[in-house]
């Protein structure tokens, strides 16, 4: 309707409902584009609520209406199938019409009698009164088609789904409306665009499609039959030879395939289906022996186009039955696809030949070692995987070919998949396979091992096979082996905190390599991005983000440009950029809910950030469930922080044995790793659960051994978690001037990285133990930030500590750390100066007081009665009463609608 109501007849369609003047619209439009709904709209016009309205659809054999003077709405539907005696009738109206005569003809162009004449010939002689419009009625564009989904589907229509929903219906209204019925009743809880493939023809459109057809003349059908074969728009001569007819009879076909709508002329001199799913119908309908010919005829003329489309010259020559020339044109199309970056392409189009049995064994040896190489640049198939399995265990294979086939399917279990064991078990039975036989596809093999980020072996492993792998790739000369080394060595030198990780970094293949060499780099850049910002380098790991999510766009290098996008959540929360933050990470989450591995990062943001919001309950299903990897196939870095979160969430239940558990573990395997920064985010928490669990002298041998780990590296982020440690130790101790001033430095530390939300936490425990205490002076006499905070005396050090605590609460506020700023802003109340109170007990009526806002956004979040109370330091029952006068003040109907009906309360 939106379309119609910016026509610009509309205005004088109205005028004439009014009895002013008289008018003709004339609608046109392909089957599908809702001419009768569009007449059904005008039906429902304000102004035609006093006309008399007549609707009147021709062939029907209805009876003929009355006409006459006065205002009327005239709406003619099917205006292609008039009888003679309708068309006269309809002629004889409009040559003398009436003051007040709305009148609107609907039809389809492409099935009248005579073209472009509605009422057939002669034209009507319209007469001057009569305001005449003509009205062309459109095919829906992507973003209708995509309202469309969203309304039938929900969440459930992926964008490829929407984008290939388009394509196959040529955005008519109908088409779209009857696969979205087909595909509403689907059980999935995603639609995808293989979902739109299965879908079919909609019995409409094929019985439309087959019925032109059907009408022509036996020796006109095949030029409709090629096109059907072709699947796409064709040129004449194109079409013509794929029918296989000489040149007239073949133009006489086609005017005659025109003329009966059963073809269109969808672009300038190109000829199909105006909706290419229609030619799906016409295909499945053409005789067996017949279609193979059209498709042998096919592969001949696309094999003559320049450049060649290999794809499709395969397609052909497999419907047509020729094998060879099939498997031929698949290779050939594969590596087009991969030369220019199309990966997810060449996945396919190997699939599926791979998938079919009889494909011969040597065949099978050139394509398998394609399909492998391009899965590993791609996302996650599991039917690749499937296939690769399937071929590594053929006894016909060569040797070498299978362990490269190993190779990259090791690649994919462990990155994709997520199937560590399986991964290294793979890999290292490709080095063994390959040995010195394929020393550059062995060296690929190691470099994989090499990649310290896995939970298995130890940096001096690591560093074994990346030096075993280098031996190899210099001996050689693939220039990609050595670049797959170099791309490991970087981001090893990176996590390492080698003073040489920038000056290898720099040295990658970015640009004017082989394309193999630059997926490496990509990769590289994406990972060094990566191990820079666990490290808290976070400009640099900025810079070399974007720089990778940039190469890897180019190259079509999927898998790693998903990877980066995950490293840019890290980044954001690292950086206070949480706003939004949490649903990208969810939307992350979705779209590679098939891939663990890459989900991992939005898993962590997420938990994290449901536990600065005060959901604990949400922040455990976000670390450990909901599809989080399992912790022995998740990287170190992740399981590191992972931990630290969990600890922590430990500790402010009060659950210090778990707590100290967990700390343990975690602190084992960082340590059998041996690559300490990883330990920046799980150190504090850790060392904090241990000596609150009892052990204080296991916690200071943590303390040590963290620093010792970190000698000689740069990590700014380990660097400030080294202080933050010893202040949590020394606050555990109860020595509480020394971690005051441990706390303050770490502030320090983390405001020049800078990390908001780390400066606001160790801020504020140097305004506890200041005000713990009682002492305003700890620290190096020359530490700024013990001077900016105060340190003149008890009274001076106190009011100090106590602006520090409201410069928490803001920051913590402004990020949407609830639990955190409810925490603070106890601590701060407790210690008020006595003269910033007022005195007397203020009254908010039904407003929320200040604690009952706390309350109720902390309920609201999931947390229970108990946890609340330790949080805020209250009672249970006091917690209890708090909830129940949030809730009829608000009017919520539950603790979690407290959330809503609190944020739309407005300020107290």
């Amino acid at each position: 309707m939106a379309a119609v109501q910016r026509s610009p007849w509309l205005a004088p369609l109205r005028l004439a409902l009014g009895g002013s003047g008289s008018v003709l619209v004339l609608v046109e439009g392909p089957a599908g584009l809702g001419k009768s709904r569009a007449l059904h709209r005008l039906s429902g016009l304000p102004e035609a609520a006093a006309a008399r309205r007549v609707l009147w659809r021709c062939g029907t054999a209805q009876e003929r209406p009355e006409t006459g003077g006065g205002a009327a709405l005239l709406l003619v539907d099917d205006v292609h199938r008039a009888a003679p005696e309708e068309r006269e009738w309809l002629r004889g109206v409009l040559k003398r019409p009436w003051e007040g005569l709305a009148a609107v003809l609907a039809y389809r162009p492409e099935e009248l009698g005579t073209c472009g004449l509605p009422l057939g010939v002669p034209a009507v002689s319209y007469p001057p009164a009569l305001a005449v419009f003509r009205h062309r009625l459109r095919v829906w564009s992507v973003d209708r088609v995509r309202r469309a989904a969203s309304e039938a589907l929900g969440e459930r229509a992926t964008p490829e789904a929407v984008a290939r929903l388009h394509a196959c219906s040529g955005g008519v209204p109908q088409v779209v409306a009857d696969l979205l019925g087909v595909l509403r009743a689907g059980p999935g809880s995603r639609c995808t665009a293989a979902d739109v493939d299965a879908a079919g023809v909609p019995v409409r459109l094929a019985e439309l499609v087959l019925s032109r057809t059907d009408a022509l003349a036996p020796a006109d059908r095949p030029v409709v039959w090629a096109a059907a074969v072709l699947g796409e728009p064709a040129a004449r001569d194109e079409l013509l030879s794929v029918a296989g007819t000489d040149p007239a009879r073949g133009r006489a076909a086609l005017l005659a395939a025109l003329a009966r709508a059963a073809l269109s002329e969808v672009s300038q001199g190109r000829y199909g289906f105006a909706v290419p799913l229609a030619a799906t119908a016409v295909r499945e309908r053409v005789p067996g022996p017949v279609r193979e010919e059209l498709h042998g005829r096919a592969a001949r003329v696309l094999a003559r186009r320049r450049p060649v489309p290999w794809s499709e010259v395969a397609r052909h020559r497999g419907a047509a039955g020729r094998r060879k020339g099939w498997l031929r044109a698949v290779e050939k199309a594969a590596l087009a696809a991969v030369a220019q970056g199309h990966h997810e392409e060449a996945i396919g189009l190997l699939e599926r030949t791979l998938a079919v049995p009889e494909v011969p064994a040597r065949f099978r040896a050139r394509l398998a070692p394609l399909l492998a190489r391009s899965a590993v640049v791609g996302l996650r198939s599991d039917r690749t995987v499937e296939v690769l399995t399937q071929a590594v265990r053929d006894p016909g294979l060569p040797v070498d070919v299978r362990g490269q086939l190993r190779l990259d399917l090791g690649l994919m279990l462990a990155n994709q998949v997520g199937d560590l064991a399986a991964g290294m078990r793979e890999l290292e039975s490709a080095v063994e396979e390959l040995g010195e036989v394929r020393p550059a596809l062995t060296s690929r093999a190691m470099v994989a091992l090499a990649m310290p980020e896995w939970p298995t072996g130890t940096l001096a492993g690591h560093r074994e096979w990346l030096r075993r792998a280098a031996g190899l790739a210099h001996a050689g000369d693939s220039e990609v082996a050595r670049a797959a080394v170099a791309a490991n060595h970087a981001s090893l030198a990176v996590a390492c905190g080698d003073p040489r990780a920038r000056e290898l970094v720099a040295a990658l293949p970015v640009e004017g390599a082989p394309a193999g060499c630059r997926e490496h780099a990509a990769r590289g850049l994406c990972n060094a991005a990566d191990a820079a910002l666990w490290r808290g380098s976070y400009q640099w790991g900025e810079e070399l983000l974007s720089a990778g999510l940039d190469l890897s766009a180019r190259i079509g290098a999927s898998y790693t440009e998903q990877t980066a996008q995950g490293t840019r959540l890290l980044l954001d929360w690292w950086s206070g950029r949480w706003a939004g933050l949490g649903e990208r990470c969810e939307r992350f989450v979705a779209e590679t809910a098939d891939m663990p591995v890459v989900a991992a990062d939005a898993h962590l943001v997420r938990g994290m950030l449901a536990f600065a919001q005060g959901d604990w309950t949400e922040a455990v299903h976000w670390l450990t469930a909901l599809g989080a990897p399992a912790p022995e196939c998740t990287r170190m870095p992740l399981a590191a922080a992972t931990a630290g979160t969990l600890i922590r969430l430990a500790l402010v239940r009060g659950d210090s044995p778990a707590a100290a558990e967990q700390a343990g573990a975690a602190w084992t395997a960082v340590s059998d790793k041996g690559i300490w920064a990883w330990a920046a985010e799980l150190a504090p928490w850790a060392v904090e659960a241990v000596a609150r669990a009892g052990d204080v002298a296991a916690a200071r041998r943590m303390a040590a051994e963290f620093v010792q780990g970190l000698q000689g590296q740069d990590a700014p982020s380990a660097r400030a978690a080294v202080v933050w440690s010893r202040a949590a130790l020394e606050e555990c101790e109860g020595r509480h001037r020394e971690a005051a001033g441990s706390y303050r430095k770490a502030a320090a530390a983390y405001r020049e990285l800078p990390r908001p939300y780390a400066w606001a936490l160790t801020t504020e425990g140097a305004a506890r133990c200041s005000l713990t205490g009682g002492a305003g002076t700890s620290g190096a006499a020359g530490d700024r930030s013990d001077r900016s905070d105060g340190a003149a005396g008890a009274d001076g050090g106190r009011a100090q500590a106590v602006a520090s605590l409201r410069r928490c609460v803001e920051q913590y506020t402004e990020l949407g750390a609830v639990y955190d700023a409810a925490r603070a802003r106890t601590l701060l109340r407790s210690h008020q100066p006595p003269q910033s109170r007022r005195p007397g007990r203020p009254a908010f009526d039904d407003r929320l007081s200040p604690r009952e806002r706390e309350v109720a956004e902390l309920a609201a979040r999931g947390l229970m009665n108990r946890e609340i109370a330790v949080v805020l330091h209250l009672s249970p029952r006091t917690v209890e009463q708090h909830v129940a006068r949030a809730i009829r003040k608000t009017g919520a109907l539950s603790r979690r609608d407290l959330l809503r009906t609190e944020k739309n309360a407005g300020p107290p």
